[in-house]
């Protein structure tokens, strides 16, 4: 479980400094370079759910299954 959350939490990590540094080094207009980074923020959050919550389901499940055993 340890070395999953490190590696998400890695990888998030990754994916913010790689995605501002894109960000930065791109030739556009301040408004364009906040619109895109709000979009991959607003991205960047939404499949970080989706992970919370598949794992979330995980982990009930496996609760369930060790409570019935």
């Amino acid at each position: 479980m340890r070395k999953l959350v490190a590696f998400l939490s890695g990888m998030l990590n990754g994916a913010i400094v790689g995605a501002v540094t894109a960000l930065m080094l791109t030739p556009q207009s301040g408004k364009e370079l906040r619109e895109q980074a709000r979009r991959r923020y607003n991205d960047m959050l939404e499949e970080g759910r989706k992970a919370a919550d598949a794992r979330r389901a995980e982990v009930l499940a496996e609760f369930e299954e060790m409570k019935r055993s």
